[in-house]
């Protein structure tokens, strides 16, 4: 592969139908490479696509199905077949930007394919029993999702072999990759712009937690755990869950449903703490936290035993309930930090070095595949 010319690039997520943590890298990505098109399965322009440039996007045969937008799940079948169909040839570099298909397109010997996985595919792999009993469908359709999941999961370990190389997000995801795609990875965390984020030395009389409303969040143990305590906390977001969990809170809980960033960011700014009872491959909102100089209580779990230092930067508990929740509450309140120390432990998150590890792990492969030539 020649390096004398500039690149020819392409982008592929597997689904821009929501705006989260993946998003977020695909943004970083698109900015880095501009000219560089951006191919997915299926695109919600009303919602995540709406904020890349809709002349970039190239979206798979599954687009043009019924419901394919809101009801995107009932083509799992024919995803493999459709991430496949995309035409990489005229491409020198493919980057995918991967936690379930997009690692499986099929690229030239010529052409560095590089993967940005956010995880192995959970329903795949790790949180395969919870996905079929969660699923709300027919009883018969639910006996027959093992037989599909099993052939799915045989595609997914061998379009795992195709990448180049593989990228994990954190230390979880790169065991994970080990394990479940016996693939080598290096490890780059996500990019947070950390620089945007203020910290504020007074601050106001309540705890903080948010994200989406979804159960494997566990904003139910939050609400446990403070409907006892009685102090004040805000959840900022919303999901299928958010009613539900309204109407099980007392009067010092308060749910803010969608909120901007400017003001998630004075939340952060002005909490005691923040709150993360989940277990995240990496947890952006956690480093968003501590760029803020708010510190933060976090499962021990995923990624945030390598965001959050346990005394500096916030604390760990060991077990998902609500009573290690709240007793890690009672704990943190006694303690003081030093709010500029925990921004400064955020700095190692920054977008900068994303694009800075990023550009590098493109030159090495290219130079290796060069010297090959």
């Amino acid at each position: 592969m020649s390096t004398g010319k500039k690149p020819r690039i392409a982008l592929v997520h597997d689904f821009l139908v929501q705006d989260g943590g993946a998003e977020q890298v695909l943004r970083v990505l698109a900015s880095m490479f501009p000219e560089a098109p951006i191919y997915t399965l299926i695109a919600d322009y009303k919602k995540a696509a709406g904020t890349f440039d809709k002349n970039r996007i190239r979206t798979s045969f599954l687009q043009k199905y019924p419901f394919s937008i809101k009801k995107y799940q009932w083509y799992l079948p024919l995803m493999p077949r459709a991430i496949e169909a995309f035409d990489f040839d005229e491409y020198d570099i493919v980057i995918s930007s991967a936690s379930a298909f997009a690692k499986g397109v099929i690229t030239g010997s010529q052409t560095l394919h590089i993967c940005y996985c956010h995880t192995p595919t959970r329903y795949l792999w790790t949180d395969t029993h919870s996905y079929i009993q969660a699923l709300r469908v027919p009883y018969v359709l639910k006996k027959l999702l093992p037989i599909l999941i099993a052939k799915l999961r045989n595609w997914d370990y061998q379009a795992a072999q195709r990448p180049d190389a593989f990228v994990a997000n954190s230390k979880t995801v790169e065991r994970r990759i080990k394990k479940y795609y016996r693939r080598n990875s290096k490890i780059i965390y996500p990019p947070v712009p950390v620089e945007m984020f203020q910290v504020q030395s007074k601050k106001e009389n309540y705890f903080l937690a948010g994200g989406r409303i979804v159960a494997y969040k566990r904003f139910d143990i939050v609400v446990e755990a403070f409907n006892r305590l009685k102090i004040p906390i805000k959840i900022f977001g919303t999901g299928p869950l958010l009613n539900e969990l309204k109407n099980k809170a007392k009067s010092n809980i308060e749910f803010l449903g969608w909120t901007d960033d400017a003001s998630v960011k004075n939340l952060y700014a002005s909490a005691k703490c923040f709150i993360n009872p989940q277990e995240e491959d990496f947890g952006i909102t956690m480093v968003e936290a501590l760029a803020s100089g708010c510190p933060v209580i976090a499962y021990n779990k995923g990624g945030a035993a390598e965001i959050v230092k346990d005394g500096v930067s916030g604390t760990l508990f060991d077990e998902q309930t609500w009573e290690s929740l709240a007793n890690s509450v009672i704990r943190l309140r006694e303690k003081e930090f030093d709010y500029s120390l925990i921004q400064s432990n955020a700095k190692q998150f920054s977008e900068k070095s994303f694009r800075e590890k990023i550009l590098n792990i493109i030159h090495e492969h290219r130079e290796t595949s060069s010297n090959r030539s």
